[in-house]
């Protein structure tokens, strides 16, 4: 059986636009630039740079949350470059409109 780590956010800034400095409590920390998955009902909303640089930290789960709703796994936010491209590519058909 394989363990998973279990990740918290410890600290966030807005380092750029739609950039986030993220910071986890095993010392570890990635700069996300969120632009590419800004898409779709509920993370297209935080384009609006007003509603993203709302970002806090929940203090329950130890993730980024956002005042529309929207949040991130933050196992998803340690491993970003993991994860990435295929969220790219999700929000990238999020914005197909059907026809």
């Amino acid at each position: 059986m394989t363990e998973h780590p279990i990740r918290r956010v410890s600290q966030v800034s807005v380092v750029a636009p739609y950039t986030l400095c993220v910071g986890f409590d095993d010392g570890t920390e990635q700069s996300i630039d969120f632009r590419p998955v800004l898409a779709g009902e509920l993370f297209g909303p935080l384009r609006d740079t007003r509603l993203f640089n709302q970002v806090k930290i929940d203090p329950e789960v130890h993730t980024l949350v956002w005042p529309n709703g929207a949040d991130f796994d933050p196992a998803t936010l340690h491993d970003w470059p993991e994860y990435a491209d295929a969220l790219a590519a999700r929000a990238r058909k999020w914005n197909v409109n059907p026809v």
